[in-house]
């Protein structure tokens, strides 16, 4: 158990403070990290600006995004999931726009709502509602793992980057993402991603995460290991993003010539795995929380 949330800290757990500020959780995953809001009965009133200051790394408190913590029965965009699973991961990016799947969001997700004693771990996974649906997390050997289903690999497209254009292999996890293999010639190291990479906004009307991938030395435990970076859409350059990695995942497998298996996916932030077989995709890695505190949302705003 976390230092400071027994049950005295359960029982006193509210989304509003005494003085009317917010209570917060930080949190991450291989260095993916959030602001989580506990707000079970859907009473906080986020606005993309709120979220976007909240997520200032200067003026705020930081993050790659906001997960409110709120049930499924209390949000109209998860009400529908209510009889599959009490939790709804309310996931904004940290610029102010929604996603609909966080990979790395869940795993630490779920780690808030089991410290806090909101859920507990079950046989078959904890059910998490989404806004790409119902992913089931467990609780392994200290780290956390999420199902996300089998990623889809639709076809391919191309992403530009400074005078570079490159080929890239477009898959659904719940997300978009554009998968863009190195060839031997181009540094991962080297890549400028200060700014979005180019896309085609016909082939992505909402956006897309645009993965950049590099071979990795073999690795114990994994049948393939890759090396990868990432641009999110609506977070920028991330240390590390899980969908992302289960893209990539998918990607590596196919172009092995394998139907499914265990890939190690190194990311700035740590290292993911990724099993995949015909009916589930996990992603396995650490899930931190690593501050409690209290916002003024109001300061933040002004």
């Amino acid at each position: 158990m976390i230092p400071g949330r027994g049950e005295g800290a359960r029982r006193g757990r509210r989304s509003l403070g005494d003085d009317g500020g917010v209570r917060f959780t930080k949190g991450h995953g291989t260095g993916n990290d959030f602001v989580l809001l506990p707000d079970p009965d859907g009473q906080l009133g986020l606005t993309p600006s709120i979220v976007a200051a909240l997520c200032d790394r200067r003026r705020g408190i930081g993050a790659d995004g906001v997960l409110r913590v709120v049930r499924a029965a209390k949000h109209p965009d998860a009400v529908g999931y209510a009889g599959t699973a009490e939790w709804f991961m309310d996931y904004w990016n940290s610029d102010g726009s929604f996603a609909e799947m966080c990979g790395n969001g869940v795993r630490v997700f779920t780690r808030y709502l089991i410290s806090s004693g909101l859920a507990e771990p079950v046989d078959g996974g904890l059910p998490i509602a989404t806004r790409a649906g119902v992913v089931r997390a467990e609780v392994t050997d200290g780290q956390i793992a999420v199902d996300l289903g089998p990623p889809r690999i639709t076809g391919g497209a191309v992403a530009t980057l400074g005078g570079l254009t490159l080929a890239g292999t477009v898959v659904d996890c719940g997300n978009p993402h554009l998968v863009c293999v190195l060839p031997a010639s181009i540094a991962l190291a080297g890549l400028d991603l200060t700014r979005s990479p180019g896309f085609d906004p016909a082939a992505f009307p909402t956006g897309v995460n645009v993965e950049f991938v590099a071979p990795g030395e073999p690795v114990d435990g994994a049948d393939l290991h890759v090396r990868m970076r990432v641009y999110e859409r609506g977070s920028a350059e991330t240390l590390s993003c899980g969908s992302g990695a289960c893209a990539v995942a998918a990607v590596a497998l196919r172009d092995a010539g394998r139907t499914g298996g265990a890939v190690a996916v190194d990311v700035p932030g740590g290292r993911l795995t990724v099993t995949v077989d015909d009916e589930s995709c996990w992603l396995a890695g650490p899930a931190l929380l690593v501050a409690d505190g209290e916002v003024d949302l109001t300061a933040l705003t002004d």
